[in-house]
Protein backbone atom coordinates (compact mmCIF):
# COMPACT_ATOMS: atom_id res chain seq x y z
CA UNK A 1 0.00 0.00 0.00
CA UNK A 2 1.27 3.54 -0.50
CA UNK A 3 4.18 2.63 -2.71
CA UNK A 4 4.61 5.98 -4.55
CA UNK A 5 4.52 7.76 -0.80
CA UNK A 6 6.65 5.76 0.28
CA UNK A 7 9.13 5.89 -2.17
CA UNK A 8 8.59 9.89 -1.45
CA UNK A 9 9.20 9.62 2.02
CA UNK A 10 13.00 7.44 1.21
CA UNK A 11 13.34 10.66 -1.15
CA UNK A 12 12.72 13.36 1.42
CA UNK A 13 15.29 11.21 3.73
CA UNK A 14 18.10 11.03 1.34
CA UNK A 15 17.90 14.98 0.50
CA UNK A 16 18.21 15.65 4.49
CA UNK A 17 21.42 13.32 4.08
CA UNK A 18 22.24 15.12 0.71
CA UNK A 19 21.88 18.72 2.20
CA UNK A 20 24.26 17.76 5.35
CA UNK A 21 20.91 18.02 8.05
CA UNK A 22 21.80 14.39 9.39
CA UNK A 23 24.56 11.81 9.52
CA UNK A 24 23.86 8.51 8.99
CA UNK A 25 20.63 7.08 10.29
CA UNK A 26 19.68 10.59 12.16
CA UNK A 27 16.57 11.72 12.35
CA UNK A 28 13.38 10.70 10.97
CA UNK A 29 10.29 11.40 7.88
CA UNK A 30 7.00 10.60 8.40
CA UNK A 31 3.40 11.90 6.30
CA UNK A 32 0.15 11.34 6.53
CA UNK A 33 -1.92 9.16 4.02
CA UNK A 34 -4.98 9.25 5.42
CA UNK A 35 -6.90 11.40 8.00
CA UNK A 36 -5.48 8.92 11.01
CA UNK A 37 -2.82 6.76 8.82
CA UNK A 38 0.64 8.02 8.87
CA UNK A 39 4.03 6.67 7.34
CA UNK A 40 7.08 6.94 9.49
CA UNK A 41 10.95 5.74 8.87
CA UNK A 42 12.15 2.62 10.86
CA UNK A 43 14.66 3.13 13.16
CA UNK A 44 18.62 3.24 12.97
CA UNK A 45 18.28 2.33 9.52
CA UNK A 46 20.28 4.53 6.22
CA UNK A 47 17.83 6.55 4.28
CA UNK A 48 19.80 5.21 1.20
CA UNK A 49 19.39 1.89 1.69
CA UNK A 50 15.29 2.08 2.18
CA UNK A 51 13.16 -0.18 0.38
CA UNK A 52 9.40 1.01 -0.07
CA UNK A 53 8.76 -2.50 2.30
CA UNK A 54 11.04 -0.87 4.83
CA UNK A 55 8.55 2.36 5.47
CA UNK A 56 6.17 1.74 8.19
CA UNK A 57 2.25 1.97 7.63
CA UNK A 58 0.06 2.92 11.20
CA UNK A 59 -2.76 4.68 12.84
CA UNK A 60 -2.86 7.95 15.06
CA UNK A 61 -2.84 4.86 17.69
CA UNK A 62 0.41 4.21 17.15
CA UNK A 63 -1.02 0.88 15.31
CA UNK A 64 1.39 -1.14 13.07
CA UNK A 65 -1.14 -1.91 10.00
CA UNK A 66 1.96 -2.93 7.37
CA UNK A 67 5.44 -3.33 7.58
CA UNK A 68 7.90 -5.53 9.64
CA UNK A 69 10.73 -2.70 10.98
CA UNK A 70 10.57 -1.04 14.29
CA UNK A 71 9.60 2.61 13.57
CA UNK A 72 11.16 5.53 14.80
CA UNK A 73 12.06 6.01 18.15
CA UNK A 74 10.39 9.08 18.10
CA UNK A 75 7.51 8.23 17.11
CA UNK A 76 5.38 8.80 20.15
CA UNK A 77 6.40 12.48 19.55
CA UNK A 78 5.25 12.53 16.47
CA UNK A 79 1.82 10.77 16.57
CA UNK A 80 1.43 13.79 19.32
CA UNK A 81 1.86 16.24 16.39
CA UNK A 82 -0.71 14.60 14.03
CA UNK A 83 -2.80 13.59 16.75
CA UNK A 84 -3.03 17.72 17.80
CA UNK A 85 -2.29 19.63 14.32
CA UNK A 86 -4.79 18.24 11.86
CA UNK A 87 -3.67 20.72 8.85
CA UNK A 88 -0.09 18.80 9.29
CA UNK A 89 0.64 16.32 6.49
CA UNK A 90 4.44 15.55 7.33
CA UNK A 91 6.90 16.37 9.58
CA UNK A 92 10.69 15.27 9.11
CA UNK A 93 13.24 15.42 12.15
CA UNK A 94 16.93 16.55 12.07
CA UNK A 95 20.09 16.93 13.85
CA UNK A 96 20.92 19.61 11.37
CA UNK A 97 23.93 21.68 12.91
CA UNK A 98 23.94 25.04 12.68
CA UNK A 99 20.05 25.47 14.17
CA UNK A 100 20.67 23.50 16.35
CA UNK A 101 23.70 25.55 17.32
CA UNK A 102 21.88 28.35 17.96
CA UNK A 103 19.48 26.59 19.99
CA UNK A 104 22.04 26.48 22.34
CA UNK A 105 22.98 30.59 22.63
CA UNK A 106 19.59 32.02 22.17
CA UNK A 107 15.63 31.09 22.89
CA UNK A 108 14.97 32.17 19.90
CA UNK A 109 16.05 32.76 16.00
CA UNK A 110 14.70 35.30 14.97
CA UNK A 111 14.13 36.10 11.31
CA UNK A 112 17.31 37.05 8.83
CA UNK A 113 16.48 36.01 5.39
CA UNK A 114 13.64 36.06 2.72
CA UNK A 115 14.27 32.59 2.52
CA UNK A 116 13.55 31.77 6.53
CA UNK A 117 10.61 33.70 6.30
CA UNK A 118 9.40 32.13 2.90
CA UNK A 119 10.12 28.76 4.34
CA UNK A 120 9.34 28.65 8.00
CA UNK A 121 6.97 31.99 8.10
CA UNK A 122 9.17 33.55 10.43
CA UNK A 123 11.13 33.39 13.03
CA UNK A 124 11.72 30.26 14.90
CA UNK A 125 11.54 29.27 18.86
CA UNK A 126 13.70 26.99 20.30
CA UNK A 127 11.71 24.58 23.12
CA UNK A 128 13.04 23.43 25.92
CA UNK A 129 14.90 20.09 26.32
CA UNK A 130 13.43 17.06 25.95
CA UNK A 131 14.22 13.15 25.96
CA UNK A 132 14.20 11.51 21.92
CA UNK A 133 11.50 9.02 22.43
CA UNK A 134 9.51 11.19 24.83
CA UNK A 135 6.10 12.34 23.71
CA UNK A 136 7.28 15.74 25.59
CA UNK A 137 9.22 16.64 22.43
CA UNK A 138 6.34 16.17 20.44
CA UNK A 139 4.31 18.34 22.76
CA UNK A 140 6.82 21.09 22.93
CA UNK A 141 6.54 21.23 19.02
CA UNK A 142 3.31 21.65 19.08
CA UNK A 143 3.48 23.99 21.90
CA UNK A 144 6.03 26.37 20.06
CA UNK A 145 5.32 25.91 16.64
CA UNK A 146 2.87 29.12 16.46
CA UNK A 147 2.21 29.28 13.54
CA UNK A 148 5.42 28.60 12.09
CA UNK A 149 6.87 25.93 10.31
CA UNK A 150 9.88 24.66 12.13
CA UNK A 151 11.39 24.84 15.85
CA UNK A 152 14.98 23.75 17.15
CA UNK A 153 15.12 21.38 19.72
CA UNK A 154 17.16 22.34 22.27
CA UNK A 155 20.63 19.97 22.71
CA UNK A 156 18.69 17.85 20.37
CA UNK A 157 18.02 19.21 16.41
CA UNK A 158 15.17 20.27 14.35
CA UNK A 159 11.43 19.61 13.59
CA UNK A 160 9.75 20.83 10.89
CA UNK A 161 6.03 20.65 9.77
CA UNK A 162 4.52 21.22 6.48
CA UNK A 163 0.74 20.25 4.11
CA UNK A 164 3.59 18.25 2.13
CA UNK A 165 6.98 16.38 2.40
CA UNK A 166 8.02 19.24 -0.14
CA UNK A 167 7.24 21.84 2.43
CA UNK A 168 8.59 20.23 5.46
CA UNK A 169 12.05 19.65 3.37
CA UNK A 170 11.92 23.54 2.71
CA UNK A 171 11.41 24.22 6.00
CA UNK A 172 14.26 22.65 7.11
CA UNK A 173 16.82 23.27 4.70
CA UNK A 174 16.48 27.03 4.81
CA UNK A 175 16.57 26.93 8.77
CA UNK A 176 19.72 25.65 8.45
CA UNK A 177 21.21 28.12 5.49
CA UNK A 178 19.88 31.23 7.58
CA UNK A 179 21.61 29.79 10.63
CA UNK A 180 24.84 29.71 8.45
CA UNK A 181 24.45 33.11 6.97
CA UNK A 182 23.57 33.62 10.94
CA UNK A 183 26.72 32.18 12.37
CA UNK A 184 29.25 33.84 9.60
CA UNK A 185 27.40 37.68 10.37
CA UNK A 186 27.89 36.58 14.03
CA UNK A 187 31.57 36.17 13.49
CA UNK A 188 32.08 38.97 11.35
CA UNK A 189 30.20 41.75 14.08
CA UNK A 190 28.17 41.38 17.40
CA UNK A 191 25.37 43.34 15.53
CA UNK A 192 23.58 41.28 13.02
CA UNK A 193 20.45 42.48 11.04
CA UNK A 194 17.46 40.93 11.50
CA UNK A 195 14.18 41.13 9.09
CA UNK A 196 11.00 43.65 11.00
CA UNK A 197 7.74 42.02 11.10
CA UNK A 198 6.74 44.09 7.89
CA UNK A 199 9.68 42.35 5.58
CA UNK A 200 8.84 39.04 7.16
CA UNK A 201 5.23 38.99 6.08
CA UNK A 202 5.96 40.85 2.54
CA UNK A 203 8.07 37.60 2.60
CA UNK A 204 5.76 35.29 3.64
CA UNK A 205 3.18 36.30 1.06
CA UNK A 206 5.37 36.53 -1.99
CA UNK A 207 5.87 32.87 -1.37
CA UNK A 208 2.72 32.10 -1.87
CA UNK A 209 3.23 32.75 -5.86
CA UNK A 210 6.57 30.87 -5.94
CA UNK A 211 6.70 27.75 -8.26
CA UNK A 212 5.09 27.20 -12.12
CA UNK A 213 1.36 27.38 -12.38
CA UNK A 214 1.09 30.44 -9.99
CA UNK A 215 0.40 34.04 -11.17
CA UNK A 216 3.13 36.25 -10.74
CA UNK A 217 4.02 38.11 -8.23
CA UNK A 218 1.20 41.44 -7.89
CA UNK A 219 3.25 44.68 -8.25
CA UNK A 220 1.44 46.12 -5.09
CA UNK A 221 3.16 43.42 -3.03
CA UNK A 222 6.02 44.14 -4.10
CA UNK A 223 6.51 48.12 -3.94
CA UNK A 224 4.56 47.53 -0.48
CA UNK A 225 7.67 47.90 1.34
Amino acid sequence: MYEKQKKEVIKAGIMLDKYNLIALSGGNVSCRVEEKRILVTPSGMIYEDLEPDDIILMDLSGKVIEGDRKPSVDTKALLYIYNNMHNVNAVIHTHQPYATAIGLVQDEFECNLTTLANAAKGSVRVCPFTSAASEQMGIEAVENLKGKLAVILKHHGVIAVGDSLKQALYSCIYLEEAAKTYCIARSMSNHVAMMTDAQIEQAVRIFDYYGQGKENVPESLVNKM
